[in-house]
This record gives structure tokens, C-alpha cells and sequence, in this order.
């Protein structure tokens, strides 16, 4: 368990001490804390220390972030490439999470994007279904896993400093299923991509991101967008930047995360979730249609800020089958 961005256990346990408890009782794994885990106010030295000590110890068979962040982008600088090559094991997190999994990617490693300890293990009353059969498959098998749309997901939260919020699962609206763009065409490729507004800081300060496009030619582009709901015209920006880059025509095919569209600073009603979903969906096609008038885009698949949530490698295998309506993983 490491904090490589915001060590909001210590902060509010809760949900991380019941994420501890699913990992051993449900997942027969015992947690293994680093020393910054619960430490608010971490420096970056100190976090790069624990990534390097998880990677490398021998016993520590997969590394889980408690949670996201902010900040994780100031840690890369300080990570030892090759210590981490030497060391290869999954990595699991989301959000910003993309600062590592990217690294990673270019390290020559596959993480996974998903299964935050906070999030994922640590949701109230029982994890879902879905997300629990994804991580379990992620963490102890290998091969091909079928994704599927979920019947039902959650976008309002409850607080996580209130004991009550536990208690029982929470609300649930019915799934609205996957809708498909241009789905004349399979694509079957190594994944790269996550959050869309990690993506951005990296791309403005020119890390991980190769400056030569083509070494992702032929991929899978995964994106998804944060709690923080940044508006449609942001989306279109980001989105327009990478075009403008060479970067966004070099994918066949995009796969969109759900869009969180309810925060606790933003508690939209159902008409207003609805209004911007739509309003993403329309900026994705906007910049797509400009950009990579070919690429095939599924949008709302249950990925990144979500509930429930699945798995996605990320420089995994992906295919999107657009005929058959069908995305399958390699785990």
C-alpha cells in the first residue's frame, strides 16, 4: 500500500481500513504498509523513496495506491528507471495515478488503471460486483476478460468522515449501457492513455509522453475525467492539443470512461448529469471528427472515476470488437 499523491488515510481512515480488511478477508492478501502511506504533507523525496522500496522488495507481490491526487507528477523526476525495470510487478491506482502508470508504460511495464484501496476495496457496504470480479481477475489470472456494461452505477457519494456512510451500500441509478461511434471496424492493440486532465500536465511539462507520436501508432486510447468534472470545452481543448500534437490520429480506436457528473462541490441533479455527459460526449466527437475522422469511440464504459469499475491494463492488450459491440482485456 503506498500514498504516491495524497495519503488521505491518515486523513480519513475509513475507507482505507476497510479496504485493508476486503484485501485480507476477501482477497487472501495481507497489506503491507510504506512509511508515507498515512503521512499528509509528504514530500515527493519521501514518496519516490516508497515507490522504490515496494518495487523492489522481493516479498511485495503487487503495489496498490491508497488513492489519488494532485501532486505526483513532482515525484517522477525522482524515480529510479532502472531500479523499476529490474523490479517488474503490477501496479494498481487511477486519476493521478496516470503520472505512474505512464511511467511504467514507458519503463516497458503493464500496470493496471483501477482498484484504488479507498475507492475500490473501501466502498461503503460491500464492493460491487462488477469491480470486485475485475480486480480479482487482474490481480490472479492471465488472458482474455471480457468487459461488460454495468446494469446499474452510483455518481452521488457520501461523506467519508461519517461512520453512517458505511453502513449501507449506497444509491444506484440504472446503467445506460455503451453507445458506439463509427463501430465498423476490430481493433486489437496495446492500451495507453487514463485521465485526461493527468495527460494534460504531462503534456505540459513534456514527461512520459514520447515526443516522437508514432511509437503509439496502432494503440488503443483509453481517457476518463476526474471528479473535478472539468467542462466540455476543457475536454475539447485537451483533446485539440493532442491532435495539434500528432498524438490523438495515431489511435484507431477510443475507449471514454463514464463521466463523474456529481461532486460535493458540485451536486448536480439528474438533469444536470445528464446535460453533461451529453455536452462531453459532443466535445470528444468535435475534436475526433477533426482530428482522427476514422477513430471508432465507445463511449460510457465503466473505467476510472466510476462505480462500479473495471480494470484496464494499461499497455495491455485491448480489443474492440465494433461489429460484435464487444471489449475484451488481457490481463
Amino acid at each position: 500500500m503506498i500514498s504516491p499523491s495524497t495519503a488521505l488515510p491518515g486523513l480519513l481512515p475509513l475507507p482505507y481500513e476497510l479496504g485493508l480488511e476486503r484485501l485480507r478477508k476477501e482477497y487472501g492478501l495481507e497489506p503491507v504498509e510504506y512509511p508515507t502511506t498515512r503521512k499528509m504533507g509528504s514530500t515527493p523525496r519521501e514518496r519516490a523513496d516508497d515507490i522504490h522500496a515496494a518495487f523492489a522488495d522481493p516479498t511485495i507481490k503487487a503495489v496498490i495506491a491508497s488513492i489519488g491526487g494532485d501532486d505526483q507528477i513532482t515525484v517522477l523526476p525522482l524515480l529510479d528507471r532502472e531500479l523499476i525495470r529490474a523490479n517488474p510487478k503490477p501496479f494498481f491506482g487511477y486519476s493521478d495515478n496516470t503520472n505512474l502508470l505512464a511511467y511504467l508504460w514507458n519503463a516497458g511495464i503493464v500496470g493496471y488503471h483501477g482498484g484504488t484501496v479507498m475507492c475500490e476495496f473501501g466502498r461503503p457496504g460491500a464492493m460491487d460486483p462488477l469491480t470486485a470480479k475485475s480486480l480479482r481477475a487482474a490481480l490472479f489470472t492471465s488472458g482474455p476478460y471480457e468487459l461488460r456494461p454495468a446494469d446499474r452505477f452510483r455518481d452521488v457519494d457520501g461523506p467519508w468522515d461519517d461512520p453512517a456512510t458505511f453502513d449501507s451500500e449506497p444509491p444506484t441509478e440504472p446503467g445506460t449501457g455503451w453507445t458506439w461511434h463509427r463501430p465498423d471496424q476490430v481493433v486489437e492493440a496495446p492500451s495507453w492513455g487514463g485521465n485526461i486532465e493527468i495527460l494534460s500536465w504531462l503534456l505540459m511539462a513534456d514527461r512520459e509522453i514520447a515526443r516522437d507520436p508514432s511509437v503509439y501508432d496502432g494503440h488503443v486510447l483509453f481517457l476518463e475525467t476526474s471528479e473535478d468534472m472539468p467542462k466540455a470545452n476543457d475536454v475539447f481543448w485537451i483533446l485539440r492539443s493532442m491532435g495539434e500534437r500528432g498524438l490523438l490520429q495515431r489511435f484507431p480506436a477510443l475507449v471514454m470512461g463514464r463521466p463523474k457528473a456529481w461532486s460535493f462541490e458540485q451536486p448536480n441533479d439528474a438533469e444536470a448529469r445528464a446535460r453533461y455527459v451529453r455536452e462531453q460526449h459532443e466535445a470528444v466527437l468535435r475534436a475526433v471528427d477533426i482530428y482522427a475522422p476514422d477513430m471508432m469511440v465507445v463511449f460510457d464504459v465503466d473505467l476510472g472515476h466510476t462505480d462500479p469499475q473495471l480494470v484496464i491494463p494499461y499497455g495491455g492488450t485491448i480489443r474492440v470488437d465494433g461489429p460484435a459491440r464487444r471489449i475484451t482485456v488481457t490481463y
